[in-house]
């Protein structure tokens, strides 16, 4: 079996996962997105998603979508799911047609500036640290609903939606299934996520913002069932990331 139809097959799978999960939550799968999280993957790994009918990918870092983004059809659509430096925004705006981590203000203010250059918004969703980890970037819950008055001052950005990557540990007074089970975890923070947007689009002028970027390759049939609209799907797609340092 060919790399190419391995990949091929791989798609087949998540698509009909995807399908599956919409039929158990009621929803159309023309609702979700598949995001190829295609970061470290060797650009011949890319080509071959694209024929095999995979048109978005997340990338995590600026500078390898420039490098791959001039290889791959017009019709590929490179998103940016990984932190951005303030000094990367410029380039961000001009590689990407959606960037799901904008994780501070400071990143906004930089993406708007660099925007105008757009005919359109840029589309992006917020980035929301939903554990208050260390380790990982976002708005706090609170902080982002404080931060909404100032964000939509932003005329280049369209705020689509929210963003985030749940804790392995289940939150407070999750209910006692969630104990043990990644998936029944995730699906606890899930439920955070969609209160937080719940309250972002009941604020006068964000009725817009209800995209949920949520799910990766361990959990995206439970984020479906919870209502997401994006799902970033790496290692079931592609396979094992190649090591850090290898080419891409």
């Amino acid at each position: 079996m060919s790399e190419g139809s391995d990949i091929g097959q791989r798609l087949a799978r998540i698509r009909r996962r995807i399908d599956e999960a919409c039929g158990r939550a009621g929803r159309d799968p023309a609702e979700v997105t598949l995001v190829g999280v295609s970061k470290l993957q060797p650009l011949e790994r890319l080509l071959e998603a694209f024929e095999a009918g995979l048109r978005v990918f997340g990338e995590n870092r600026v500078q390898e979508a420039e490098a791959k983004r001039p290889h791959l059809p017009a019709e590929a659509d490179f998103h940016l799911i990984g932190p951005l430096q303030t000094n990367k925004a410029k380039k961000a705006v001009e590689i990407f047609s959606t960037v799901h981590s904008v994780d501070r203000l400071k990143i906004a203010r930089h993406l708007d500036r660099e925007a105008t250059v757009r005919a359109e918004p840029l589309p992006c969703f917020l980035e929301v640290n939903l554990g208050a980890e260390e380790s990982k970037h976002g708005f706090s819950p609170t902080g982002l609903l404080a931060a909404l008055d100032e964000l939509a001052a932003l005329e280049h950005l369209r705020v689509v939606g929210l963003m985030a990557i749940p804790p392995q540990e289940p939150p407070a007074n999750a209910p006692a299934s969630a104990s043990g089970d990644d998936a029944e975890v995730a699906r606890s923070w899930f439920r955070r996520l969609v209160a937080l947007r719940d309250q972002v689009v009941a604020t006068p002028g964000w009725s817009g913002a209800r995209a949920l970027s949520m799910g990766m390759s361990d959990d995206f049939e439970v984020a479906i069932e919870e209502g997401a609209t994006h799902v970033r799907v790496g290692t079931a797609l592609f396979g094992p990331r190649p090591a850090p340092g290898a080419t891409p």
